[in-house]
């Protein structure tokens, strides 16, 4: 992925390609662990494989509660958590002072050659990518979200987004649906983006179908319990179809404000015993989760690329999900079903898949998705 980025915008940049070179590489979001979620995993997972390829790669985000200073993970990543203060969703106050010399010590104290940030949603990545071209740094940036164009939130940050990206190397999407809303919204030369799909890593999400129970159908939701998340929607299709379906399971991993709604359809509707709410997992537990299931079910009302669909196919899992955003470019057709992003409709394609399942003829085998 990233020497299709250094190919790009050696291009466009004044400085001469130097071949076979390697760089220090900062990546900096406000999102990474000890929080959970598909852009903490795609940086993490990338400065792995460039680590491999013999670069240096360290990793800026703010601090997580106690979480601070300097730390190493796996093949020595270093991660600076930086004493910035959160602001909302765990994402830092944009005002490019604030962060100016702690990002700049960390530039210069690891001879920082690119820095690579990562995610709209990210103060500190905008900061980042100011201060870099400030010092004469290459720059990348991945966008890994879809926003709007018409409220008062997406307006402000596609203005932000158009001041930062504007003397930015090269911009990575995760999807040509997600390439289309960045260059729109920033007002950008569409030949200095790139679309480079995520992936995950087969030997994580290796298929056991003898952790399912024969004796009924699980259906298996991982995703933050927000509201772009489609949560207000798996309200109302899990009592519809646990009334039509008495061996139907569901079991929901992650966290969130919406977890209040699951609760009040479990109460509600008495399935404590059918919905299983797992909480919070770490990325090393969800491969566990997802082989006991048959189903995985994705609700989401917008999303540039889902990593979550992505590892339920891995594990042998037929998948359901919304048509929406870039999510009808991850899977090939046999892989996945796709809905509308309603109730009825999503209860539809469960109930196909269901079927399917029952006269144990699924339209792929357990393997299909892991070879891909």
């Amino acid at each position: 992925m990233f020497s299709l980025c250094m190919r790009e915008f050696s291009r466009c940049s004044p400085a001469p390609r130097v071949c076979n070179r390697k760089h220090n590489i900062c990546m900096v979001s406000d999102f990474f662990y000890p929080n959970m979620g598909g852009v903490e995993s795609h940086i993490y997972q990338l400065s792995q494989c460039l680590i491999e390829k013999g670069h240096k790669v360290v990793i800026a985000t703010h601090a997580y509660g106690r979480r601070t200073g300097v730390r190493y993970l796996t093949n020595g990543l270093k991660v600076y958590y930086l004493p910035l203060q959160v602001m909302y969703n765990q994402s830092t106050a944009t005002t490019c002072f604030h962060s100016l010399p702690l990002l700049r010590c960390v530039f210069v104290r690891e001879q920082i050659t690119v820095v690579h940030a990562h995610s709209s949603f990210s103060a500190m990545a905008h900061d980042a990518l100011f201060h870099a071209k400030t010092m004469g740094l290459n720059t990348v940036f991945t966008d890994h979200s879809l926003f709007g164009f018409a409220d008062v939130s997406s307006v402000l940050t596609n203005k932000l987004l158009t001041v930062s990206l504007c003397d930015t190397n090269h911009i990575v999407c995760v999807s040509y649906t997600s390439k289309e809303n960045t260059v729109l919204r920033a007002a950008l030369n569409p030949e200095i983006v790139s679309v480079i799909p995520n992936a995950v890593d087969p030997t994580d999400f290796t298929p056991d179908p003898s952790q399912r129970q024969d004796d009924r159908i699980t259906v298996v939701v991982i995703s933050r319990l927000v509201y772009r998340k489609g949560i207000d929607l798996l309200g109302g299709i899990i009592p519809e179809l646990c009334l039509k379906h008495p061996d139907l399971h569901f079991l929901i991993g992650g966290e969130g404000p919406k977890r209040i709604v699951l609760e009040e359809v479990r109460e509600k509707y008495q399935l404590h015993d059918r919905v299983r709410l797992l909480g919070a997992l770490e990325h090393k537990d969800v491969r566990g989760v997802l082989v006991q299931g048959h189903i995985f079910l994705n609700t989401s009302l917008t999303e540039a690329f889902c990593m979550a669909i992505v590892e339920g196919a891995s594990c042998g899992l037929q998948v359901v999900s919304t048509r929406v955003g870039g999510i009808p470019e991850v899977l090939p057709e046999d892989l996945i079903t796709l809905c509308e992003p309603t109730v009825r409709s999503l209860c539809a394609g469960l109930e196909t898949v269901i079927a399917r399942q029952r006269s144990g003829k699924p339209t792929q085998s357990t393997w299909r998705g892991h070879n891909l």
